[in-house]
């Protein structure tokens, strides 16, 4: 698995000794197709470019272009995009003192979090106007839009689902696999009735039951760079994008060349 940590593989090894029911070092042989929980690999279907300096944290597809959120202090930007090109077409700088995080659509406007900040921006969708701004207590990483709540990742196992017009927290899950709590949940994209989410430092993104919190899929994505672009200059696999009128799941990284259009297959 690509650039995983000490932390990420600890936490890999406690997860997936839960979910076969092995030790730790049984666990370094675990096989995705073993689990009780269904494991996804991936193929290929588009390859688009994507900004190599984009320290991506959010993505969201709507109307025939992408909106990116990009993160770190003084580098921090919101983004319209376009998906075949690459090419950059609007942007709005946040000051230096935020560090951007996730971005979704909530009718004709955009949310994006900050980091450490507690502090939520709304913008006018089409100018990136600044409309408002709210606060919440945790630290900000993912959100995404069901239809009905905005739900908001703070990188523990808690998902939060808060009203789209007062941005007050009604209820909240937590994230599990196996009865073992799923954490660093980052970048977050509805899907379905679903909720996608990357699990910070490593390559899978969890299939995750909105009504129970529960783990319904894992989604292997390794090695979805090649070996000559999978380099010191990227990082972890960060971002996720539904076309939900042509049907293609996006999947790109901080600081990836590329972006990919991908079709799930069943390991």
């Amino acid at each position: 698995m690509r650039r995983l940590g000490l932390l990420s593989l600890g936490f890999l090894l406690f997860l997936f000794s839960g979910i076969v029911g092995v030790s730790y070092c049984s666990a370094l042989d675990f096989s995705p197709t073993t689990g009780l929980i269904p494991v996804y690999t991936y193929q290929v279907v588009n390859t688009y470019p994507h900004d190599h300096q984009a320290f991506t944290e959010g993505l969201v597809f709507e109307d025939g272009f992408l909106y990116e959120g990009t993160g770190l202090y003084g580098s921090s930007t919101l983004r319209r995009v376009e998906l075949e090109t690459g090419k950059i077409l609007k942007v709005c700088e946040l000051p230096a003192q935020f560090f951007g995080e996730g971005v979704t659509i909530y009718e004709d406007k955009i949310v994006q979090l900050t980091w450490k900040s507690h502090l939520g921006l709304v913008y006018d969708k089409e100018s990136f106007e600044l409309l408002q701004k709210f606060s919440y207590p945790s630290e900000g990483w993912g959100i995404t839009y069901d239809g009905k709540h905005l739900i908001m990742s703070d990188g523990t196992s808690t998902l939060h689902f808060l009203n789209p017009e007062t941005f007050e927290e009604v209820s909240r899950i937590e994230v599990s696999a196996n009865d073992i709590p799923v954490t660093r949940i980052n970048e977050l994209e509805y899907i379905q009735g679903e909720i996608y989410a990357n699990i910070w430092q490593t390559d899978y993104i969890d299939r995750i039951d909105l009504q129970t919190g529960e783990v319904v899929g894992w989604i292997d994505l390794e090695g979805i760079l090649s070996p000559e672009e999978d380099d010191e200059t990227v990082d972890v696999l960060n971002g996720i994008a539904y076309d939900a009128k042509d049907d293609r799941l996006l999947v790109t990284g901080k600081f990836w060349p590329k972006l990919f259009e991908i079709k799930l297959l069943k390991k």
